[in-house]
């Protein structure tokens, strides 16, 4: 049986828990390591700032890095990503702040819209990466 191992992200989990939201961060199981759908929380305040799409998918994936480097993985070592996003437009911007994350070897990703999540942000994203 594969060992499952969670992670606490310093100024996410404390945020997660405070709004009462069921999930770990970070989970790493087998080779693997599952990063939640992380969004443009800061770690420092625990609140989600209001921002530009260029703000908080920088701060997105600043949260993913520390949520990956907490399971002793990193971003050089992500398979897949999932971009949630609020609007199909931002996706000139996001590319570019993404391509800074990812400039080698960029990992598989899926794109996708939605409605709306329970707080006031515009993106959110999700990765698989090795351990």
């Amino acid at each position: 049986m594969t060992k499952k191992e969670t992670f606490r992200v310093n100024g996410i989990s404390e945020a997660l828990e405070k709004a009462q939201v069921p999930l770990s961060p970070v989970v790493r199981a087998g080779d693997f390591v599952f990063v939640s759908g992380m969004p443009p929380l800061d770690p420092v305040t625990g609140t989600v700032p209001l921002g530009d799409i260029v703000q908080q998918t920088e701060l997105v994936l600043e949260n993913v890095k520390a949520a990956l480097e907490a399971a002793g993985s990193s971003m050089e070592k992500v398979v897949k990503t999932t971009v949630y996003i609020a609007n199909a437009a931002y996706f000139p911007t996001v590319n570019k702040i993404y391509a800074r994350y990812f400039p080698q070897d960029p990992p598989a990703r899926t794109f996708a819209t939605v409605g709306s999540w329970p707080w006031e942000f515009d993106i959110e994203i999700e990765c698989i990466a090795l351990s």
